[in-house]
């Protein structure tokens, strides 16, 4: 007997199409919510059910909590699952899950409220014995700013409280340069999560940004599922991420994967989440914990042949955490996001042609389609491209392989950046930290331009090629018929068009 009878998926593109697939196998009913501009998105076909939560706005649709937990109740759901972003970490979802009857699938809202702020978070971390980087955990004064630099020593970082996916840090080398910055991350800080405190500590140098997967049930179980290395980013997101990370002795692994199950522990912790680390000359230190599942748990999937979904539903519904498979070989994901690989500004389009990779041990996690428009309202990534090879030589070879199979035509990709990445001396030799992409050469070569070159003419080809069709043809008499062919399969689910 399945665990629950109906979740709702609480995300959007591929994240959502993958909890909806892990659904699907345990025999549970799956609840799409699709905002209008996702009315044609894949993963609300994929769904049992869907239902319209508004206009286009994140602020409009999957942000507001009280459509999402009403879709919830209206369609008969007993349990929710919120993905990664949007509404994920949030405690009042959490909370008003809880106070709907309907079980969220993830942590409870005491344990997001804690981790969510990095500045309780790094007490918390400190209480529970595990290492952190010298600094001060509480919101520094400008007042107090100064001196606490001096104390901690240059170079340092700062850091929003509430912060995520890179906004509201500044790094500061020299005294000059730290009322100003100081400043900036306040800003950035209030402006993109309503909260400008900003916490110091000691820059690390040469980092790696390594973390621990745990998952952990309400019977105070908690297990660890090894280490992923993230160290591969541009403007602190992550890029590529691998598992293992090179840099790890056997020791230190445990080390670090004890100490990433005594920090959920000691917090209540239940479902899916991550402890990032900071690790430098040998020694590792706390980030942050994420609350959720990752942009990478794939990774782990491919290394430890486990669904981590399955597992966060399970727990979810009082069961017991299972025991970690024994890991195998080398796993490495690389996101693929729409974006102009040179200065990482978004990339905005229809995707009119795309060719998938395949072969052994290659994962594809997309919910891309032709035709499918990449709009300004979301994250840019379109796709998680995975692989798993007996080995790291193995496995940086099939992904580079993989990755000049995969063609998206109509946007500009990141697939140049992460093709430079894999190739560099320093990726390959095991050898690099989080600054490894400012080192790299990402200028395109004459073949990379030459591609580039044919990609812009075949997209114009099909775009030239559709409007004389539509143009011949005409209207409601023997033409073609515009209409998607996935209309008939929305069509014959039940859906609701508006938000109770």
């Amino acid at each position: 007997m399945p665990p629950f009878r109906r979740i709702l998926v609480a995300n959007r593109g591929e994240i959502a199409l993958r909890v909806i697939r892990t659904a699907q196998e345990m025999g549970i009913e799956t609840v799409a919510v699709y905002s209008e501009a996702d009315r044609g998105a894949l993963y609300v076909r994929r769904a049992t059910m869907a239902v319209c939560l508004g206009g286009s706005k994140p602020s409009e649709s999957y942000l507001d909590i009280g459509k999402v937990v009403a879709a919830a109740t209206s369609t008969g759901c007993d349990a929710l699952h919120p993905g990664y972003g949007f509404l994920s970490e949030n405690e009042d979802l959490a909370e008003a899950c809880k106070q709907a009857g309907v079980e969220f699938l993830g942590p409870p809202p005491h344990a997001i409220t804690v981790m969510g702020d990095k500045v309780e978070a790094r007490k918390a971390a400190q209480k529970a014995g595990v290492p952190l980087v010298p600094g001060l955990q509480e919101d520094v004064s400008a007042e107090r700013l100064v001196a606490a630099a001096r104390e901690v020593g240059y170079p340092v970082m700062l850091k929003a409280a509430s912060g995520g996916g890179g906004k509201g840090i500044r790094i500061v080398r020299e005294e000059k340069q730290l009322v100003e910055a100081f400043e900036l991350a306040r800003a950035e800080a209030q402006s993109s999560f309503g909260d400008d405190r900003i916490y110091l500590e000691k820059f690390v140098t040469r980092p790696r940004h390594v973390e621990i997967q745990v998952m952990a049930d309400k019977h105070g179980n908690v297990v660890h599922y090894g280490e992923r290395e993230c160290s591969v980013q541009r403007r602190h997101q992550k890029l590529v991420e691998e598992s293992p990370c090179v840099a790890l002795t056997p020791e230190l692994r445990e080390q670090m994967g004890q100490a990433a199950c005594d920090l959920a522990r000691s917090v209540g912790y239940v479902g899916a989440g991550t402890v990032e680390f900071l690790w430098s000359e040998g020694r590792f230190y706390f980030m942050e914990m994420n609350t959720r599942l990752q942009v990478e748990h794939p990774v782990t999937e491919m290394r430890y042949g486990v669904d981590l979904v399955r597992e966060q539903i399970r727990v979810g519904a009082g069961e017991k955490v299972s025991p970690p498979p024994e890991p195998r070989g080398h796993a490495i994901e690389v996101r693929v996001n729409a974006e102009d690989p040179a200065t990482f500004f978004p990339s905005l389009g229809k995707l009119t042609r795309i060719n998938l990779p395949g072969g052994p041990g290659v994962r594809l996690d997309s919910a891309m389609y032709r035709g499918m428009e990449v709009t300004p309202f979301y994250d840019s990534m379109l796709a998680k491209l995975v692989v798993h090879g007996a080995d790291r030589e193995q496995a940086i070879a099939r992904c580079i392989r993989a990755l000049r199979e995969l063609r998206i035509v109509g946007v500009a990709t990141s697939l140049p950046t992460a093709l430079a990445a894999l190739r560099s001396p320093e990726f390959a030799g095991g050898d690099y930290d989080t600054s490894v992409l400012e080192r790299i050469d990402r200028k395109p070569t004459a073949a990379t331009a030459e591609l580039a070159a044919l990609a812009a003419a075949a997209a114009r080809f099909l775009l030239a090629e559709r409007a004389g069709a539509a143009s011949a043809a005409p209207a409601g008499k023997g033409g073609r018929d515009d209409t998607p062919r996935w209309a008939a399969s929305v069509r014959g689910q039940r859906q609701w068009r508006t938000a109770p």
